[in-house]
This record gives structure tokens, sequence and C-alpha cells, in this order.
């Protein structure tokens, strides 16, 4: 009787000790508790507060191993399975940002697919996860991967319910097609954005979207206005829009505003090295009143970055990258599936979560088509409104030339009122009153004072008679300068002031 009953304590104690957690996982899920409480007052474990190394051991501890067979052996062990499952996610995910906020990419990446590869059905952290994968591989410059990882993020938050951060990542996305020159599938995406939410933020970042994709369009004046918008417009100061503008500055040969822009870059303590770089560049190449020294010194700094910062960076984020590709294409292990075959009721459960999987895919897939119609039909009616828009504005703005023109040649004080006798003081009059006319001609066709002086005659609609006596200039010579001046910008001397209107108001859309 006695050896009874020592038999039934012995299986109580064995029962007892299966259906509690170990004490280490239960420290390890404190640990992730503190990290997520911390995570949701705007700190990060490890870095504002708490042990990295405590950090660490918890996401060792709860690496899906041996416990799993102890829980399933509980009587509630689906739930115990799934609270496993969701804090190892959290270690993930949390241990990834710190490895990260630590400079090794490596090791960070290996976090985050661990955290997919968890089982977890906590969406909201893997849209995290998945977000910050597709930030390590921006960074990297695998843009086409950063997009299909934006892509899972924002699929993630939507099986969430979270639409705010579903557009987060559409924006995401639409950078990552910025940077590989999709600029029609960009601003298609940003359009659905702008239709149908309506944070200030976002907003914001989606205009500083646009002008990523204008600068690799080449539409420079296009890029500058967004990039504009979203700096002032919203209050927000983003280096990206900096070093946009700087960028297209440079490139439309305006080197003032160029090396402003790159100087507020450098001022930026959140600015990428890569701003910081290409930052550099204009500033060597922009700043005329700087003296040789100051040259080789700011070349000293760009290759600092480069040898320092750029190249480690490189290495170790190509790193991160090819274990992401690896983990993708890698071969499943079927073994399980063999245990599974075991029995036709663990058969059958499998068979039932297959289908439920594949009917969410099919609903998602046509929520997905009904978006991309909806999509469609706004852009067509968008494009419609921008060309009506456009053709208003041309109208708008010929008319308004016009009138400039018969206002100042109907003063009596004509051509006195342009301060004809003084070059500089009638060019800066004709520039405010023709959107900048002498110095875009003088700038791109290399015209001399005559020459722009008849452009400006012809502009305000004088005959050549008219013309012979202001310059002064003899009336068949004002036929041969005409011509000239024609064969200089390309065009028949007959439809000069055509051209230089259509200059004006080309050029007053692109602004």
């Amino acid at each position: 009787m006695s050896s009874y009953r020592h038999i039934l304590f012995i299986i109580a104690i064995c029962l007892l000790c299966c259906s509690c957690v170990p004490r280490g996982i239960r420290k390890a899920q404190c640990v992730v508790a503190q990290a997520d409480s911390l995570w949701k007052e705007g700190k990060q474990y490890g870095v504002d507060e708490g042990d990295s190394a405590t950090l660490a051991q918890a996401y060792e501890r709860l690496k899906p191993r041996a416990q799993f067979t102890i829980y399933n052996s509980y009587p509630q062990r689906g739930t115990i399975i799934t609270q496993f499952t969701n804090s190892y996610a959290h270690a993930c995910y949390h241990y990834g940002k710190l490895l990260r906020a630590k400079d090794d990419p490596v090791a960070a990446m290996q976090a985050f697919i661990d955290a997919t590869r968890s089982g977890t059905k906590d969406y909201y952290i893997l849209g995290r996860v998945y977000s910050n994968i597709g930030s390590i591989c921006h960074l990297a410059g695998d843009f086409q991967l950063s997009y299909d990882m934006f892509e899972r993020s924002a699929d993630m938050f939507l099986q969430n319910g979270d639409t705010l951060l579903y557009y987060y990542d559409l924006n995401n996305m639409a950078f990552e097609l910025a940077e590989q020159g999709k600029k029609g599938e960009t601003l298609a995406l940003l359009n659905q954005i702008e239709d149908t939410c309506s944070d200030t933020y976002l907003i914001a970042k989606t205009w500083e979207t646009r002008a990523d994709a204008y600068l690799f369009a080449k539409q420079y004046d296009s890029a500058i206005y967004c990039a504009t918008i979203s700096m002032q417009s919203y209050g927000i100061t983003m280096p990206t829009c900096a070093i946009i503008k700087a960028q297209s500055f440079y490139k439309l040969l305006e080197m003032d505003s160029a090396l402003w822009y790159a100087n507020i870059l450098l001022t930026q303590p959140d600015a990428s090295y890569q701003d910081r770089f290409n930052a550099l560049y204009i500033v060597q190449h922009c700043d005329s009143s700087i003296c040789a020294e100051n040259i080789l010194e700011l070349s000293s700094q760009r290759e600092d970055i480069r040898y320092y910062e750029y190249e480690p960076q490189k290495e170790k984020l190509s790193q991160a990258v090819q274990l992401l590709e690896q983990d993708l294409n890698r071969k499943l292990d079927l073994r399980w599936l063999y245990a599974i075959l075991a029995t036709i009721v663990i058969m059958g459960i499998g068979l039932l979560i297959y289908i439920r999987r594949k009917r969410r895919k099919h609903q998602l897939l046509s929520q997905q088509i009904e978006d991309l119609t909806q999509l469609n039909n706004a852009e067509q009616l968008h494009h419609e409104q921008i060309v009506q828009a456009h053709s208003d504005y041309k109208r708008i703005r010929m008319s308004e030339i016009e009138n400039n023109c018969a206002a100042i040649t109907t003063a009596e004080t004509f051509p006195k009122n342009i301060h004809w006798n003084n070059y500089s003081k009638m060019c800066k009059t004709v520039d405010d009153n023709f959107y900048m006319l002498t110095s875009k001609l003088r700038k791109k066709y290399v015209l001399n004072e005559t020459e722009v002086r008849l452009c400006v005659l012809v502009l305000l609609n004088m005959g050549r008679n008219q013309i012979s006596d202001i310059l002064p200039y003899a009336s068949n010579g004002v036929g041969k300068l005409k011509y000239r001046v024609a064969q200089k910008l390309g065009i028949d001397s007959k439809n000069l002031r055509e051209y230089l209107i259509s200059m004006l108001i080309n050029n007053i859309a692109k602004d």
C-alpha cells in the first residue's frame, strides 16, 4: 500500500512539473513584457533602459526546442503554445532592433527571420518585423527585395486591421519603386494613399516620395516642387528632401540654391552617410569661395565616409541580404510531414487549416483586385482633371502676359518705364513682370545685350519700325538681327514672339 502511494506521489510530481512553465522561460517572458512596455513608451530595451545581455538571453531561451514538447502534453497546450510563439516573436523583434542599433545588421536579420519562422499569428509584430527587413534591404540597395518585404509588411498590417500602418507601408513600397525609376507605378500608389488617407505626416512623406520619383526621372523642377511641399507646407524638415533639392538645383546649374540645401543637410544630425557624402560633393563643386585647402578637406571627409562608413556598411548589409535570400530560397524540410501522416486526425486538421488559409488569401486577392480597379478609375479621372487644369492655367498665364505687355507699351513713359537706358535695371524689370525672361535667355542661349533687348521688344509686340527707333537700329538691320537671334534659338524668325511666350508659359508650369 505504501509503495502504491509513493508511485502515485511520483506521478503527481511529474504531472505538476510538466504542467508548469520552467522558471527560465517565465523570466524570459517577463523580459519580453518589459521590452513591450518600453516600446509603447517610445523607448528601446537595452538602449534607453534594461540590459542588452538580458534581452539576448531571453531571445535564446525562447527559441522553439524541447519546451514545445512539454507544452504539448499540457491540457491547455494550444493557449500555452500561442503565448510562447508570441513571446518568442516579440523577443526576436526587440533583439533585432537592438542589434540594428548596435550596427550589426547580419545578426539583426537573423533575429527578424526567426520571428517570421516563429509561427506567431500576431500580425502587428510580423508587420513590424517585415518593415525592418525591408529597411535593411533598402540600405543594401536591393530595392526590389525591399519592395517585396514592405509588401509583406503591408499585408500583415492589413490582416491586423491597422489601415494607417498599411498606408505607411504603401508609401514605403512607392519609395522603393521610385528608387528603381518606376515613376508611373510610384505615382499610382501615392494617389491611392491620398485618396483614402488624411494623416498629415503620411501625406508629407508621400510628397517626399514624389520628389524622389521625379529626381530619378530627371524632372528636376517637379522634384524641387514636391520636396518644398514636404518640407514647408507641413512644417517638416527632412534630410531626404534637402538632398533632393540640392541635387535637383545642381542639375539645373543653380549652384547657389544647390549649395544652400547641401549645407542644410549637413546640419541635420539624422542625415544618412549616403546623403552626407552627396552633399559634400555639391559643396565641393558649387562653393566658389572655398580655397584649395578646403577643397582637399572636403575630399578627405568624403573619403572618410566611403572608407569608414560606406564600405563597412555595404559589406555587412550585403551579408544580411544574402542571409535573407538564402532563407527565402531554402528548401522545406518535409520530415515533419511524415509525422503528420502518422494519424488521420492530424491530417484532417492540417487540411482544414490549409483550406482556411487559402480562403483568406482568396479574399485578400479579391480585395486587392477591387482596390486596383478603383485605383485605375481614380487615376484616369485624375489625369483628365490635370489636363483640364493645365489648359486653364496656360490660358490664364497667356492673358496675364498679354495684359502686362499692353500695360507697359501703352504707358506714356514707355520705354522709360522699363528703364530702357539702364540694361541691368531693364533686365530686372522684365524679369519681375515676365517670369525671369532675360535671365533664362542669357543663361540658356548665351545672348548678348542687343539680342536680349530685341527679344524684349518682340515680346512686347513692337513692330520693325518701332524696334528700329528704340534700339536704335536700321530697319533692315532689325530683320537681320531678328534672323540671327532666331537661328540661335533654333526657330523661324517669324515665330520668335510665339516661341518666347511659349517658353514663359512652359517654364511657369514647370516651376
